[in-house]
């Protein structure tokens, strides 16, 4: 899908830029020392936009400060009070998330439309399932991908009627069919950016398999320039698996990929405490690109190790450490992890 170039803050989307991944603040925007904490914590693990909630005025008016802290860029998510998002935009909100269809009269979307564009601040308008217009509901028999991509395309006709186009688009539902289907769909009928999710995915389990399946349904198809893992747990989850979905694409390089065997009853080792240590230690590297096996037993261990650039074989409470397909040496299990360590660290950059 061929879609224009848009702005946010120090970032650009669409235009066959990368993908890019978004998450969401769980925090209470007024609360300005735990928002910005929680930003540093998702910007340190690869999250390139950030969006806040904007319920009341005191949050809007907080985004000045947290701005000051902050070098991703921001997005306010806006709902029913068009005067919150005049006041983003004001308080230096990089895009804004609206749905007109709840902000009100023409003229209220029309100023908030004004402000944005005497900024150049882009605008995502959002439509959801769970918000579909009762005309639509009725029109399609109920909640249809249809109807998404109808509801989506007249808020974006009323944004443009005002003399502006610097928008994003998304299109979500929890429903995985129906969103992939609202995103083939629209793919041909605008060029304006996509913003993909399954919204209201699930808690980690559940919303991770949902959002993979989804995302890369949509994104195979080569639609998508930003992504949202939406799960219900600690934000820095989504940010997880994004990298992992987009990784597993090909849409993202970067970062070391880990591959580890299912475990048996041949595995004489604790390889799932392996496996699990050996995922949050490569998060130190994000600078390698490169694979590390954790295998647990000698049938398929040390072939699936020898085709990594580095991992280790168990044995019987002992390992094999491989590298570059050749074993560099046998050591106990309680010193493999050390042992990728100190390999991960002098590995060549």
């Amino acid at each position: 899908m061929n879609t224009r170039e848009v702005k946010i803050g120090n970032r650009v989307i669409g235009g066959g830029n990368p993908i890019l991944i978004q998450s969401m603040c769980n925090t209470k925007t007024q609360d300005v020392a735990a928002t910005v904490a929680q930003i540093h914590e998702l910007e340190n693990a690869g999250c390139d936009i950030i969006r806040v909630a904007c319920p009341d005025m005191e949050a809007a008016k907080a985004i000045s400060e947290i701005k000051k802290q902050i070098s991703i860029p921001l997005v306010a998510d806006i709902h029913f009070d068009y005067r919150l998002a005049i006041a983003a935009i004001e308080n230096g909100a990089d895009k804004i998330r609206i749905n007109p269809g709840n902000i009100g009269s023409t003229d209220r979307i029309k100023a908030v439309v004004d402000c944005a564009k005497a900024k150049n601040v882009p605008i995502r308008v959002g439509v959801n399932s769970g918000s579909l217009e009762k005309d639509l509901v009725e029109k399609y028999g109920g909640v249809t991908a249809e109807g998404l991509v109808e509801s989506a395309l007249d808020k974006v006709k009323i944004i443009e009627d005002l003399g502006y186009d610097n928008l994003v688009i998304s299109i979500k539902s929890s429903n995985v069919m129906m969103c992939v289907k609202a995103h083939e769909l629209i793919a041909d009928k605008t060029d304006h950016p996509i913003h993909v999710g399954i919204t209201e995915a699930g808690t980690l389990t559940a919303g991770n398999i949902k959002s993979a399946c989804g995302l890369a349904m949509i994104l195979s198809q080569g639609i998508g320039d930003t992504i949202r893992v939406s799960l219900t747990g600690a934000p820095i989850e989504e940010i997880k698996s994004a990298k992992i979905i987009l990784k597993t694409l090909g849409l993202r390089e970067g970062g070391i990929e880990v591959v580890s065997c299912p475990t048996c009853g041949r595995t004489q080792i604790d390889l799932i405490g392996l496996a699990n240590k050996v995922e949050a230690l490569v998060q130190e590297f994000e600078d390698l690109n490169i694979k590390v096996a954790v295998m647990g037993c000698v049938v398929n261990g040390p072939g699936e190790a020898k085709e990594a650039d580095l991992g280790v074989a168990g044995g019987i409470g002992e390992g094999l450490l491989i590298k570059h397909g050749e074993v560099v040496r046998k050591l106990p299990e309680d010193q493999l992890l050390e042992a990728l360590r100190q390999e991960l660290i002098a590995w060549p950059r």
